[in-house]
């Protein structure tokens, strides 16, 4: 088992939100929590193709994007700014979500990003810990004193 102080959970959270495509991966090493990127080009060295199969590491598989969307519709919902909060839900329907919440955020509401990083990343390190339990990379304890210590932040 891995300690979880010793783990960069930010890369792992990073790692799982990465939805861009297959040509590159990310992986952790078992047994140090060292995360790596491979891509099919260049390998996790940067310059020698490898197989992910010849490696001995972990692929970390990004959470479906609905797992994300979840984040933007529980913002949306906890706003205590209605309009925003209803102009923000609008942009949430149909295809193009992510970018149009983004764009309606940062040009219409500025003064709700940093609540919306807060909310995003304390989520999404929260994400990274429990994936790692599951793995079982670290153990329950660790991760359920991490969610207990690390609670969702408040939306204004």
């Amino acid at each position: 088992m891995l300690d979880l102080d010793a783990i960069d959970v930010e890369e792992i959270a990073t790692a799982l939100a990465d939805q861009t495509d297959y040509e590159h991966r990310w992986l952790i090493d078992p047994q140090t929590g060292e995360v790596a990127f491979w891509t099919s080009d260049t390998g996790i060295d940067g310059e020698n193709p490898v197989e992910l199969d010849d490696l001995d590491l972990v692929l970390i598989d990004p959470l479906p994007s609905y797992v994300w969307y979840q984040d933007m519709v529980d913002f949306t919902h906890g706003i205590s700014d209605r309009a925003a909060g209803e102009r923000l839900s609008r942009s949430l329907q149909g295809k193009g979500a992510f970018r149009r919440f983004k764009n309606e955020l940062y040009q219409g509401h500025p003064d709700l990003i940093a609540a919306w990083h807060a909310l995003r990343g304390a989520r999404a390190r929260a994400r990274a810990v429990q994936w790692l339990a599951e793995e079982g990379l670290i153990e329950q304890d660790a991760a359920q004193r991490f969610t207990r210590d690390h609670p969702d932040p408040s939306i204004p």
